[in-house]
């Protein structure tokens, strides 16, 4: 077993899930790329490409137990669209919507104040900023 593959496992077990051959053949396809946002179906064709044999359902599975289990953060633009973010610290996005594509705000971009208190025995975990952007139409 290589190098790669031993931190691939490791990390798996360290987010308590069982390393089986999708799940490290998905994650080596998501963490080898550095910081990034995927959507379900962009996975799904980069596994293709890459000859993993997997299903549309097997990813999006996969990605929600990497999320669960704090491998990726979730960043629903709407409705029926949600990203993937390998980088789990938090911060904040730009959704930019004639490209369907996600990007990281810069650090200090966006200030949260005054949150209200949440109802008892509840505790604020994250705030989520998109700030949806297109391109100007020329004039």
């Amino acid at each position: 077993m290589t190098e790669k593959h031993k931190d691939l496992d490791q990390t798996l077990r360290q987010a308590k899930l069982r390393p089986t051959r999708q799940r490290k053949a998905l994650a080596e396809l998501l963490f080898s790329k550095g910081d990034r946002h995927v959507s379900a179906e962009t996975l799904f064709d980069e596994a293709r490409e890459a000859g993993v044999t997997v299903s549309l359902a097997t990813i999006y599975n996969t990605l929600h137990q990497f999320t669960e289990n704090g491998l990726l953060r979730a960043i629903s633009v709407d409705s029926s669209k949600t990203y993937f973010d390998t980088n789990t610290g938090n911060h904040h996005h730009f959704y930019i919507e004639d490209r369907n594509e996600v990007m990281d705000m810069p650090d200090g971009f966006v200030k949260v104040e005054n949150l209200p208190s949440p109802p008892e025995g509840m505790e604020v975990c994250s705030v989520d900023v998109v700030v949806r952007i297109r391109e100007q139409k020329r004039r």
